[in-house]
């Protein structure tokens, strides 16, 4: 089970690293920032397992960017932070760098947020 041990590291890049340097982690908190918040929403959205959500939801728990209201029981829903909400420009930014440096010529990156229909 992954568990969230903050960095002591020097160097910021290195401490967000620790906490956002898992696959699993930026693409649940992509799909939190799209409007999951339920555990199977999430399996259904990533093809994660189940383990590896618990593990995951936990540490962003531990790491102060998801909360889980209720804190106990069944149906909880995971609810984004504001520390976590300070991370959208990032993601922003990675999309544009992505939409900008992975994308073979004349394939059209989506735009990202996707706006609401």
């Amino acid at each position: 089970m992954k568990t969230y041990r903050p960095s002591r590291a020097p160097c910021p890049v290195a401490r967000a690293a620790r906490v956002l340097g898992d696959r699993w982690v930026l693409l649940i908190l992509r799909d939190a920032f799209l409007g999951a918040e339920r555990f199977e929403e999430f399996i259904d959205r990533l093809g994660i397992n189940r383990a590896a959500l618990t593990s995951r939801l936990a540490m962003l728990q531990e790491a102060g960017l998801l909360r889980r209201d209720p804190p106990e029981g069944k149906r909880a829903r995971y609810v984004l932070t504001e520390k976590a909400r300070a991370l959208v420009p990032l993601y922003a930014e990675m999309a544009e760098w992505s939409a900008g440096h992975l994308y073979a010529e004349g394939e059209t990156a989506p735009v990202w947020p996707p706006r609401a229909s």
